[in-house]
């Protein structure tokens, strides 16, 4: 609430400068904030007698506004790449899987590596089994396995998570 919308007949009142004025009556507290073209702010509603500060509502918004923002630029979101491979894939396509892996995990997010099986390549699980722990190995310098190779329905899928 500020300035009108504040209806109580008795403040405690601080100061733009942060010195408690004591308490007033709200009529008066309004009136020294219009004398110095501010605004009247409830800052503690459930108080008895309730709080108001003496300030400059939009710069106080603004400021707000501005830390959260910069609080939002700080904070980093970890994303989930996916590579996809095959039980027959062969050595250098894996090495290509793996250069771009490693490009992920330093750039901070997390890779998720999924085998597919189509058809009878289902009785091998096992060579899916070497190609993940493979994989791991290969990329041991810039992740670690999160979640270590796991069937699920017709793919086989590992996570790897960048090392801190």
């Amino acid at each position: 609430m500020l300035n009108e919308q504040i209806r109580d007949k008795e403040v405690r009142l601080i100061d733009s400068d942060g010195t408690q004025l004591g308490i007033v009556p709200g009529k008066d507290a309004l009136k020294m904030a219009d004398d110095k073209k501010l605004d009247l702010v409830k800052i503690s509603p459930t108080a008895k007698p309730p709080v108001c500060k003496i300030m400059d509502y939009s710069k106080f918004k603004f400021d707000q506004a501005k830390r959260e923002k910069e609080a939002r630029k700080k904070q980093k979101t970890v994303d989930i790449k996916e590579l996809r491979l095959s039980p027959n894939i062969d050595k250098h396509d894996v090495n290509v899987k793996v250069k771009k892996a490693s490009e992920f995990l330093q750039d901070g997010d997390k890779v998720k590596i999924t085998i597919r099986f189509r058809g009878r390549e289902l009785g091998h699980t096992e060579v899916a089994y070497g190609i993940l722990h493979d994989f791991a190995d290969q990329v041991s310098a810039y992740g670690v396995v999160e979640k270590p190779p796991k069937m699920e329905a017709k793919s086989m899928a590992m996570f790897l998570a960048p090392k801190l």
